[in-house]
C-alpha cells in the first residue's frame, strides 16, 4: 500500500488537500475540511499558506 499522500482532485472542493489528507489517514473528508477551515482561522496568514502551498507541491497520483 502507498503510504505517500496524495491529492485528491476527484473529490476536492478547492485544491483537493482536504479530501486527500481523508483518504490518506481513512476518515471523513468533512471532519479535515473543518480542521483546515480552524487552523486558517486560528493560524491566518500560516495555515493558508501551508494549504496553498500543498496544494501546489502535493502530487496527484
Amino acid at each position: 500500500m502507498d503510504k505517500r499522500f496524495h491529492l485528491n482532485r476527484r473529490d476536492a472542493k478547492l485544491m483537493g488537500v482536504g479530501a486527500g489528507l481523508a483518504d490518506h489517514f481513512n476518515i471523513d473528508p468533512l471532519l479535515t475540511r473543518l480542521g483546515l477551515v480552524v487552523l486558517a482561522v486560528v493560524t491566518f496568514p500560516v495555515g493558508v499558506l501551508l494549504y496553498i502551498l500543498t496544494g501546489w507541491l502535493a502530487s496527484d497520483r
